[in-house]
């Protein structure tokens, strides 16, 4: 079968298409072939590493994909070959990612996909959309798993609405019956935030951005689903109400520690919640999976131009191209063709 791999970590050149003997499933394992692998920030930066190093084995990079069932191992009950299938966290802690024509993973890794949610939706879900939902539900007052009506009577400002994650926590805050407002940076990404659903959308580029947000949430936002926490901690609290969360997934380039403003977050009673969606607890890594197969289901999770994120495409030949794309910075979400 055909797979990228990477044997050194470093730049975009060291991954590497070839065959390899195709795998098998072991017990409450799963094979899956993939038809299309998501390609996310994380993957790019766990391939490239701290610097030039030798791997004990070959990796497969991407973490997230979607495909078709294509063997069970034994006491695998809930899934039969011809299953259509989302994965999660196929490359972590372990040298198997989903640029590869066939994965096997644990059964938990394994997701159905209705018949009606394409290949690209599943395989866009994964890391964006588990991180949202983690972000969501870290709110004091939110339920531990979304679900329609659950964020009723919420407002959530969701920075960087037009990325992947920021894409993802506006519909699942729709889905959930919040009221969604978006920054961004430009007038296009103010469309595809709106496409995705966002009631409101500021950019954060235009004075006054505090003041704009406070006009949309004259009580206060009550969850902030934060890209920038290093450069939006001061708005944030300005804008945040009494009780709310700040959750922040992702550390700008350069910013490694962040200034937190003490005492307006005392006053305020704000919980600074701070995500990284591989090593959430167990249960509450379960609850996302199920509430993001719910929303799926329900039609909330759809992706492309018209949904707000734009897909760029790559032939799994191109694997470095599509890593490339995401690390300079690729507006949308990256996907790769495998079968």
């Amino acid at each position: 079968m055909k797979a990228v791999t990477y044997s050194t970590t470093g730049g975009s050149d060291v991954l590497t298409l070839g065959e390899r003997e195709e795998p098998r499933p072991g017990p409450g394992e799963v094979r899956v072939r993939i038809h299309v692998s998501g390609v996310n920030p994380t993957d790019w930066k766990a391939r490239k590493g701290g610097g030039p190093k030798e791997l004990p084995r070959p990796q497969v990079p991407n973490q997230d994909g979607a495909g078709v069932v294509d063997e069970v191992g034994a006491g695998v009950t809930a899934f039969a070959p011809g299953d259509r299938v989302w994965v999660w966290d196929a490359a972590y802690q372990r040298p198997d990612g989903t640029a590869q024509e066939l994965v096997v993973l644990p059964e938990r890794q394994v997701v159905a996909l209705p018949d009606d949610v394409t290949f690209d939706e599943g395989a866009s879900f994964g890391i964006p959309a588990l991180t949202a939902h983690r972000a969501l539900t870290s709110y004091e007052h939110a339920p531990t798993e979304l679900a329609p009506g659950s964020l009723d009577g919420r407002t959530v400002l969701v920075a960087g609405g037009a990325g992947a994650v920021g894409h993802a926590a506006i519909q699942l805050a729709v889905w959930a019956g919040a009221t969604v407002i978006a920054t961004v940076s430009s007038h296009d990404k103010a469309e595809l935030a709106r496409a995705a659903g966002a009631h409101h959308v500021v950019n954060y580029t235009e004075p006054d951005t505090a003041q704009a947000i406070g006009a949309l949430a004259p009580r206060g936002v009550d969850i902030v689903v934060e890209v920038n926490v290093s450069a939006n901690a001061e708005l944030d609290v300005k804008v945040t109400g009494a009780n709310a969360t700040i959750a922040s997934y992702a550390d700008a380039p350069g910013a490694d520690a962040v200034t937190i403003p003490v005492r307006p977050s005392m006053s305020k009673n704000l919980r600074w919640q701070f995500v990284l969606t591989y090593t959430v607890a167990p249960a509450t890594k379960d609850a996302a999976v199920r509430a993001v197969s719910a929303a799926a289901a329900d039609g909330a999770l759809r992706v492309g131009a018209e949904h707000g994120l734009p897909i760029t495409r790559f032939p799994l030949a191109e694997t470095a191209a599509a890593h490339d794309a995401v690390e300079n910075g690729a507006v949308g979400k990256v996907l790769i063709d495998v079968a």
